[in-house]
């Protein structure tokens, strides 16, 4: 054992001495930190290392969107590339000029949401008339063929509601509130928009208040809830604002079967503890590092992935059957 311990540090030395000597190597520096020499015959190991992608999304520094950014920042870092992340807190105005900005900069491929395909679609399709690269993620699965985009990597919302619905129906539940946390996001109304089509009984779509406003939220769900008795189930589709149905139900004084979609240390504990019955689980972390995969190898290798189909995340489900499974990834801030 010992010989091959001094035969391995010899080796060691020998590569050392080789690369010290060599004068007329150069070496780069990726963004994760690797290096290869650029002349010669050496294989160049940071061939991404001199792209920087944007990803310009709705985003905010939230329990949904932290995952996302981790997402994209591991990616970054595995592929060894640059990562511009350019959050815009659900202002379509910030994020079509954070696209431009990118466009003016000249990046190597944009990875953007359309919550509000509106306002920011026009904004992409320039991207793509400019010979970037564009990914959607999350929100855009309506739209990312008609703008050229590569791909669309999330959930069909749609789909993810009929799995809420059909929950609903398993649970006995008898006439939903299905609470939005923002205005004019087309992925949450398709949200509730599913879970009405398979849902026996009524849902009813209401703007509930913002995420940053917690109080107005349980307030405003559970005066809904005062004000209609036959109300006896709330889909919070989001991950605050299924938390925050837990506490309006005790104040409103009602048992309420709760649902919410995607995934926090907060709603895990509230599954464990079964005051949310379950989350819809899609999968956020790879809707930050797929795009930079897809765009990655887009300018190296000139891939396209999904075949003109989206790459779908999820809709997955997280109940009392698996929580167990996901609270140490959640902990970790990987789901």
């Amino acid at each position: 054992m010992k010989r091959f311990s001094w035969l391995a540090i010899l080796f060691a030395f020998v590569l050392v001495v080789a690369a010290c000597g060599d004068d007329d190597s150069a070496d780069t520096t990726a963004a994760g930190g690797e290096t290869a020499a650029t002349t010669g015959d050496t294989v160049d190991l940071t061939q991404g290392g001199d792209l920087t992608f944007h990803m310009v999304t709705h985003s905010d520094d939230g329990v949904f969107w932290s995952v996302v950014k981790k997402g994209a920042e591991d990616a970054a870092a595995a592929l060894g590339v640059n990562l511009v992340w350019s959050p815009s807190s659900n202002d379509p105005s910030k994020q079509v000029s954070d696209i431009e900005a990118a466009i003016a900069a000249g990046s190597d491929g944009i990875g953007v949401s359309l919550a509000n395909p509106e306002a920011v679609a026009p904004a992409a399709q320039a991207a793509v008339e400019a010979g970037i690269p564009v990914v959607t993620l999350n929100s855009g699965i309506g739209q990312y063929q008609s703008i050229g985009a590569i791909t669309h990597v999330g959930q069909t919302e749609v789909d993810a509601g009929k799995g809420a619905g059909d929950r609903f129906n398993t649970l006995g539940a008898t006439k939903v509130l299905c609470a939005q946390q923002e205005q004019g996001n087309v992925g949450l109304e398709e949200r509730c928009q599913g879970a009405s089509e398979t849902f026996s009984g009524e849902v009813v779509a209401q703007f509930v208040g913002p995420d940053a406003n917690p109080e107005e939220q349980i307030n405003t769900i559970a005066a809904a809830l005062q004000a209609d008795p036959d109300i006896n189930a709330v889909f919070g589709v989001g991950p605050n604002v299924a938390v925050r149905a837990v506490d309006a139900c005790d104040q409103a004084g009602r048992d309420c079967f709760i649902g919410g979609v995607d995934i926090s240390e907060d709603v895990i504990a509230n599954i464990e503890s079964g005051n949310i019955d379950f989350t819809i689980d899609q999968q956020q972390y790879l809707q930050g590092y797929l795009p930079m995969v897809f765009l990655y190898l887009n300018q190296t290798n000139l891939n396209t992935a999904g075949g003109g189909q989206p790459v779908f995340t999820g809709p997955g489900f997280v109940t009392t059957d698996n929580v167990d499974e996901v609270k140490a990834l959640v902990a970790a801030g990987t789901r």
